[in-house]
């Protein structure tokens, strides 16, 4: 019952501490009802500067869920966020990175500039969104399982029965490897930290010493998934299409459901 409620009662305050001590901004990304449940913990990351970007409303799986239905927890998340913060976010980021064909339509028919959930790049891209009526892209900001907190830390019994609870000292020398990877490619390092897990004491210290190694590289820009969105946006990039997969016909022994993008 505890478990996540560490996140927003100590994990939140402590990670804002870190970064105000480097002078950086982060994004968060919050499902409505975290944010209906800890309004005033959200009010706190938009007062301290921070993005707050849209994370769906319970962090619900969406994998095969209608268009009508995403559609609705979307905006009982964009109902909750201005509610709460008078926020009105520009991102979103689907729920274990999952997303079906039709949600880059329901974000692009709402307006929003970026998704942050798709894993086939090392550089942020502009996603083609033809079926959309307000906008015909988005901006995509890459991510992947190896930059999550979560495949480190995460331990629910009753979820993922003896997994392993990684040292902090793996985490933070995993992705300091695959920080100056990218560094030397120029891509984005993406990464995914979740109070709960990240804000505990040592893991907490993980994240201060790599700010400090990001710090020491030259030209690294360490600001908002929005900020680089927006950056993205003005590069006039040519957008990339994304298209189904057609199985052939003769392949009848596969299941052809409806498959999430990611």
């Amino acid at each position: 019952m505890s478990h996540q409620s560490y996140g927003p009662l100590v994990g939140v305050p402590r990670i804002l501490s870190i970064l105000g001590n480097h002078g950086v901004k982060g994004t968060f990304f919050t499902p409505g009802y975290t944010a209906h449940r800890y309004p005033e913990v959200v009010r706190m990351i938009v007062e301290a500067g921070h993005e707050v970007a849209h994370h769906s409303y319970f962090h619900e799986s969406t994998i095969g869920m209608s268009e009508q239905t995403e559609a609705e927890m979307i905006d009982l998340g964009l109902e909750a966020l201005w509610d709460v913060a008078g926020v009105k976010p520009v991102g979103y980021r689907a729920p274990m990175w999952e997303m079906n064909w039709h949600t880059p339509k329901l974000l692009a028919d709402r307006g929003f500039l970026y998704d942050s959930s798709l894993m086939d790049s090392d550089h942020p891209y502009v996603l083609a969104v033809p079926d959309a009526t307000a906008q015909n892209s988005l901006i995509e900001i890459p991510v992947w399982w190896g930059l999550d907190d979560w495949e480190q830390y995460a331990f629910l019994p009753d979820l993922i029965g003896s997994g392993v609870i990684e040292s902090p000292a793996k985490a933070l020398e995993m992705w300091t490897l695959e920080l100056e990877a990218m560094h030397k490619l120029g891509a984005v390092f993406n990464l995914c930290c979740h109070p709960f897990m990240s804000g505990r004491p040592a893991r907490a210290e993980v994240l201060d010493r790599l700010l400090d190694r990001m710090e020491s590289l030259g030209g690294t820009w360490i600001t908002t998934v929005g900020e680089v969105a927006a950056h993205t946006a003005s590069l006039n990039l040519t957008p990339r299409r994304v298209e189904p997969p057609v199985l052939p016909t003769a392949a009848h022994w596969i299941a052809k459901p409806e498959r999430p993008l990611a």
